[in-house]
Parts: structure tokens; sequence; C-alpha cells
């Protein structure tokens, strides 16, 4: 090959690199998702039945919610403002609350699969209780000896034995479930970070406050 051809592979090369960077860039990977009137995207966040939910399908407000079990985000927001969530919003029918994890690990995945496990009407409270009890089960940012041992406690306090603990956390199904969505969560949505709020399909700014929680959803709701 002479210096020519040499030159012209090259700006091929970077012709078709640009041509998909800018298809990645530019172009929408979800054919259910539009653009608001403020460019920002919004995508057809339809309910499945394996969802887990709080308050009325019917409310004129959906919020749903992609975390993580080992995030600290998460149990932050879930100790100290989905309470206020709840009262002001979903217990008002303001707004229907959706649940979904997006695992972060191995141990996201056998605990949503715990999770899954219970009855439907106990899902929210085990969730809750892992939150608020990461340091006891949690690897991340706390010295767990034995992970396995810390989810069979976790377990035990929501009236699992040892080996119904074993069985859930093995189920293949259930460790599909839970990662196809955290897969559909980043390749259709772009979600890439703990916790995310998608309301009435648009990605809601990060709530550092309860006063920013409530005004943005009160500007969503009064839309409505």
């Amino acid at each position: 090959m002479n210096r020519r051809q040499l030159l012209v592979g090259i700006v091929v090369l970077a012709i078709i690199a640009i041509g998909i960077v800018s298809y990645m860039v530019f172009s929408n990977s979800s054919p259910d998702a539009t653009l608001t009137s403020g460019g920002a995207p919004k995508f057809d966040m339809a309910l499945v039945p394996d969802d887990r939910g709080q308050g009325n399908p019917k409310a004129p407000v959906m919020i749903v919610e992609y975390a993580a079990p080992t995030c600290p985000h998460c149990a932050h927001f879930d100790e100290t403002m989905f309470p206020v969530l709840k009262k002001d919003y979903i217990d008002t029918g303001k707004a229907y609350y959706v649940f979904r994890v997006l695992p972060l690990s191995q141990i996201d995945v056998a605990a949503e699969a715990m999770a899954r496990c219970l009855p439907a009407e106990n899902y929210f409270s085990f969730i809750d209780m892992l939150f608020r009890n990461q340091d006891k089960w949690d690897p991340d940012g706390y010295q767990i000896p034995d992970v396995h041992a810390a989810l069979v406690n976790m377990g035990r306090v929501a009236g699992m034995s040892a080996d119904q603990v074993d069985s859930c956390i093995n189920d293949q199904a259930a460790q599909k479930r839970a990662t196809d969505v955290g897969q559909t969560a980043e390749t259709k949505y772009g979600i890439n970070s703990t916790p995310t709020f998608i309301v009435n399909g648009v990605t809601a700014p990060p709530w550092e406050t309860i006063e920013e929680m409530k005004k943005y959803m009160d500007s969503i709701v009064a839309k409505k």
C-alpha cells in the first residue's frame, strides 16, 4: 500500500467514526421517545405487569424511580424525601409512583430477587428496610465480612428462612428480570445513575432537598 492509499484509508475511517459519533449524539435510540418543548426527550414509560407501585395508577402524574438497594443516595432519598413525596403527592392521588431496580452489582440483583419473593404487599417495606439498614448488609461503604450471611439476616427479619433466601437469590428468572430492567433503563432511556426519576416520561433534575422536589412536583401537577 502506497502513501496515498494509506491517507485515503485514514480519511475514510475518520469519516465513518464521525458519522457513528454523530448518530449516537443526534439520533434517538428509543423509537417511543419524542422531544418536549424544552428539547428534553420524553419517553413512553408504559407500565408492565411486574412493576411495583404505590398510589392510584390513574393519577395524572406518574413517577418512575430507578434505584439500587446498595445506593447510599437512594437510601437517603428513601429516608428523608420519599415520606414527603408519599404524603403530599402519592397518598393524595396526585401521582402514581413506580419503583424499578437498576442493579449496580450482583448484590442488588440478589436483594431485588429477595424482595420479589415476598408477597407484593410486602415489597416496599422490605426495600425500605434494606435502605434503612445498609450498614448491616451493604458492602458499598461498610465493612461486611459475609454479604450472603448479612442478606440471610435481612431475610429472617422479613420472615424468610435461610433456605428461602438462597432459593430466591438463585432464581434465574428473577436474576434475568432484574438484569433486563437495568439494561433497558440504560439502553432505552439513557439512565446511568441512581436514583433517577422519570416524571410523566421526562427525566427530572436531581432533587437535593425536599423543597426542590416539591417545587418541581408542584409545577408538574399544576399543568394537569
